[in-house]
């Protein structure tokens, strides 16, 4: 079977993770991102388009035009419908995405006829998204009676929403995040995968308790609110805390790895619950904190992590820093937690499943 992932951008490193599995399977897979990885992760086919909003100061311009369509939250309003549905805000929005499909449109058929991406027997569409916003890829897939699975991933569903066509054609729909489940009347849960077995877990804690924090975008993660509290437990009790921010992903994974506690997130801002940034700490056995609202408890009863909340978050870890054992506790349920959920060998039967549902 030959394998297609299209993807803006190698964002967490799943696309690598997912060509080496679905090949030590015996398959042939190939990814396609339109921008590099922020975090240097591997690239396969990798377009280097301009125009990638993922960068900060395009975020901010994006935003503030947003704006002028959607009221003071711009972009990060959420948008209404089920599932939601993209359409261009306004006539400077429809004009620049025109010019955009224009500057990518070259570039963009180069790489089809290059690296033959029409004979790929299943195209996932990471994000739900085509290259264009005519949406030609994958009208021209479903001509040639090709299986079309989509992929939603927070501000996918939540700020933009489905484009229209793919989302017709598409056979399966699945999503790591269980808040999008209730965006969508047709879309499958599947856990994010992960090498959660490439480390060791932790046996012993530092002498100084050491609390981290790693977030991509502070206000999705209620940052402000962690920092607060870390830093005036820093003064107060002599821990340490470590703001794990703008740096590599391989510096990241060391420096989470001297951590005795990791705080994902508090406030739900950037969708429920947790994201790999906890299961990569889950992997290396360390205590996680983030906030699991009663839907997302709901969903997984079974999980390893300690509830937190803005309201809650300075007084559990003052009983945290004086409980050794219950840290080490926590790491240990962690670790069994995320091996059985998260490795990649237990994610890829399911997402096989899946494919055989869809007659693949």
């Amino acid at each position: 079977m030959k394998i297609l992932y299209i993807s803006p951008e190698n964002t967490v490193g799943t696309l690598t993770l997912w060509k080496k599995e679905h090949e030590s399977l015996g398959n042939e897979c190939r990814t396609v991102t339109f921008f590099k990885s922020p975090k240097n992760f591997d690239e396969d086919i990798c377009l280097n388009l301009p125009f990638n909003f993922t960068k900060p100061w395009l975020a901010i311009i994006r935003n503030y035009i947003y704006k002028q369509y959607r009221g003071d939250k711009g972009y990060f309003k959420p948008k209404i419908g089920y599932p939601p549905r993209w359409k261009p805000e306004g006539w400077f929005d429809n004009k620049f995405l025109e010019f955009k499909d224009w500057l990518w449109h070259q570039k963009v058929l180069a790489a089809i006829d290059k690296y033959k991406l029409f004979d790929f027997d299943v195209v996932h569409f990471e994000s739900g998204m085509d290259f264009f916003k005519n949406e030609y890829f994958v009208q021209e897939l479903k001509n040639l009676g090709k299986r079309i699975i989509c992929h939603y991933h927070g501000e996918d569903l939540r700020s933009r929403g489905v484009m229209p066509l793919v989302d017709s054609y598409s056979d399966l729909n699945l999503t790591n995040e269980v808040d999008l489940l209730e965006l969508h009347p047709n879309i499958n849960y599947l856990f994010l995968p992960y090498e959660t077995d490439q480390f060791v877990p932790k046996r012993k804690l530092n002498k100084i308790i050491r609390i981290a924090h790693a977030p991509t975008n502070r206000f999705y993660k209620g940052s402000d609110q962690i920092i607060l509290v870390c830093e005036k437990l820093a003064l107060e009790l002599g821990i340490e805390f470590d703001l794990i921010e703008n740096v590599s992903h391989s510096e990241a994974l060391k420096r989470k790895q001297l951590s005795d506690i990791f705080i994902d997130q508090i406030g739900d801002r950037g969708g429920w619950g947790y994201g790999m940034n906890s299961v990569e700490s889950l992997s290396m056995g360390i205590c996680t904190l983030t906030e699991m609202n009663e839907s997302y408890q709901a969903f997984i009863p079974d999980h390893p992590f300690i509830n937190i909340n803005q309201t809650t978050i300075e007084s559990i870890l003052r009983s945290l820093i004086n409980d050794k054992d219950t840290i080490l506790k926590y790491g240990m349920i962690a670790k069994e937690w995320v091996e059985q959920k998260h490795n990649i060998k237990q994610v890829s039967k399911k997402l096989y499943k899946y494919y055989e549902k869809i007659g693949l």
